[in-house]
């Protein structure tokens, strides 16, 4: 019966599992009433809306 080569530590199973698991980023999508960049299922910061409901109210300006 076949032996196994030996036990792998703990750090080095993890480094093999963890060398498929590649960072893809954010999403960016443009925000349909202003244009601005905005993470996608996110208020806009710069109007304040989501799904083109108004959701925070801009101080200021």
């Amino acid at each position: 019966m076949p032996v196994p080569y030996g036990k792998r530590s703990k750090a080095k199973g993890r480094q093999r599992r963890a060398a498929n698991m590649k960072y893809t980023g954010v999403n960016v999508q443009s925000c349909p009433s202003c244009g601005e960049p905005v993470q996608a299922h996110r208020v806009c910061p710069s109007c304040g809306k989501y799904r083109e409901r108004q959701v925070l109210e801009k101080k200021g300006v």
